[in-house]
């Protein structure tokens, strides 16, 4: 498949909301989020565009380089991002006495990072909080060079060791980095000043124990279980909570549904294309290293009650509270833009397939040939015993030139794009034109460069429920919860929450259950059973 490279942007203001951090008699030690809201109106988003947009769209992946940039209140710098409804951040305190960082708390990597005093040649260093060991009586050096590697580039630094406090919880002798090189542009205008991951010790950077696995093992805590409450509510200031040591019944309805965690490590996705604007490395072709923790088996898929099929074998899913939108297979995600009628980009490759191979693809369904050789069968992809893969196939498109283009991997997914669709519509007994129709509206329908997709406002009272399947039981999300809505008025756009993620087996089909789903359900990471736990939130 193709890479996709289109920018739209939206710009920032920051509303800073108070933090507060407060434990009670019930033994749960409380952290108050701030949450940042989208302003499209700021003046220096022109200026921008030109040379930090190009910067930008390599900067855009994992840790809120999913789009969460903000801005210092008294700066009035903003910066062209991606869609998103908030981002939210909270505060912790490091040395003694306590220097204040605001961080993401990001279940999707395992380091702490902080800039430090020593950043002197990074421009971003000079518009955040940094780290002085020296003013701190609890220091420790250490030294140790490390390294975290973005799309722009990577933080770089050195360990030391100090006291971290996390609200009322002072974490002793915590490794973690002081940042001394940060990517320009990224951290620029980012209102956080760190990140520190709450995943698993298997990803962390130089095997350094994650502040997690340290307030346990210190006794702070009083079970192995933290939990997420997201406000989704933008009339209130509030931005959500995270609760060290258990739950808040406050703010879930019922019981959690558990699944057991099936994935604690990083694995390499290898040479691929990635697909997706807020979530992803490089608009490139590259060998990536994708790091996952949370991660659970996930069932099918269902539009508007309807089931897609595509996960009847099984999809994998991670919970990410540092990505902010919902990702996942290209295939489902085009049908959901579908059934929502956002607007995409015409996929030529895929109108191809279909005109040329549509009437064949669906004449072997119907004499039950088997869907995953269906395509190296009429030749686009060859069969690896499991699926498709990409044959190299080329097409001559500038005879003139003596030039060709390699359609490769997009002819292929296409074909096996266009066999999941016409499954599902032949399960539901539509006849053979409605079904090509269908699947080459579907083509119009993928989703836009680097994964956005348009909606229009006025009408989403009429569009389905999207749901996902998690321990046996259906998890809906209503429109009004997976459309976002920047602005007001007649200037408001409405944004599909989903974006596609395309990770090939055996580590896909995988789904990215950001802060769409988090702030639909209560989450809880419970590190002592292994387990992610989902109940609606309250």
């Amino acid at each position: 498949m193709g890479v996709k490279a289109f920018l739209v942007a939206f710009f920032l203001s920051t509303l800073l909301f108070p933090l507060a951090f407060s434990t009670s008699n019930d033994g749960l030690v409380r952290i108050g989020l701030k949450k940042i809201k989208y302003d499209q109106n700021n003046r220096l988003a022109a200026r921008l565009e030109s040379k930090e947009a190009e910067a930008l769209r390599a900067s855009i992946r994992k840790y809120n380089f999913r789009g969460d940039l903000g801005v210092s209140e008294d700066t009035d710098i903003v910066a062209l991002k991606n869609y998103m409804d908030a981002q939210y951040f909270g505060e912790i305190g490091v040395g003694t006495p306590p220097q204040k960082f605001t961080v993401i708390f990001d279940t999707g990597s395992s380091n702490l990072w902080v800039p430090s005093a020593k950043c002197y040649f990074s421009v971003p260093c000079l518009f955040h909080s940094k780290y002085k060991s020296s003013q701190s009586s609890t220091y420790k050096k250490n030294g140790t060079s490390a390294a975290i590697h973005y799309g722009t580039g990577a933080i770089s630094g050195f360990f030391s060791q100090d006291n971290v406090k996390v609200g009322d919880l002072v974490v002793k002798n915590q490794e973690f980095i002081e940042a001394t090189r940060e990517p320009s542009v990224t951290f620029l205008v980012a209102k956080f000043d760190g990140i520190l991951g709450l995943g698993f010790r298997e990803i962390s950077v130089g095997n350094a124990v994650p502040v997690w696995y340290n307030m346990v093992k210190q006794g702070l805590v009083k079970e192995p279980v933290f939990s997420f409450w997201l406000n989704r509510n933008k009339e209130e200031e509030k931005g959500g909570e995270i609760v060290f040591g258990g739950v808040d019944p406050k703010h879930f309805r019922g019981k959690h549904t558990y699944v057991p965690v099936t994935q604690k490590g990083y694995w390499q996705v290898g040479y691929l294309y990635i697909l997706g604007k807020l979530l992803l490395r490089l608009f490139a072709t590259a060998f990536l290293f994708l790091e996952y923790n949370w991660q659970f088996d996930m069932g099918d898929v269902l539009i508007d009650g309807q089931a897609t099929g595509y996960c009847d074998g099984g999809c994998s899913a991670i919970a990410d509270s540092g990505t902010s939108l919902l990702a996942g297979p290209t295939t489902v995600i085009t049908m959901i833009n579908h059934a929502i009628g956002a607007s995409g980009v015409v996929s030529q490759q895929c109108k191809t397939v279909v005109q040329q191979y549509g009437q064949t693809i669906m004449d072997m369904l119907l004499t039950e040939a088997n869907p995953k050789k269906i395509c190296s069968q009429v030749g686009l992809c060859t069969f690896d015993g499991t699926r498709g893969v990409s044959m190299g196939i080329e097409s001559v498109v500038d005879e003139k030139a003596g030039k060709s283009a390699g359609l490769h991997d997009a002819m292929c997914s296409a074909c096996e794009m266009a066999v999941v669709w016409m499954q599902n519509q032949l399960r539901q007994n539509q006849t053979q034109d409605r079904i090509l129709n269908y699947v080459n509206e579907l083509c119009e329908r993928l989703p836009s460069p680097m994964g956005q997709s348009a909606v229009d406002c006025g009408k989403l009272s009429g569009m389905p429920s999207v749901s996902f399947t998690i321990g046996g039981k259906k998890f809906d999300l209503a429109p009004e919860e997976y459309i976002l809505k920047v602005g007001e008025g007649r200037a408001a756009q409405c944004i599909s929450g989903f974006i596609a993620l395309d990770i090939p087996p055996p580590r896909g089909p995988l789904w990215i259950l950001g802060d769409v789903f988090m702030g639909r359900y209560h989450t809880v990471f419970d590190s002592g059973k292994l387990r992610v736990g989902f109940a609606e939130a309250a």
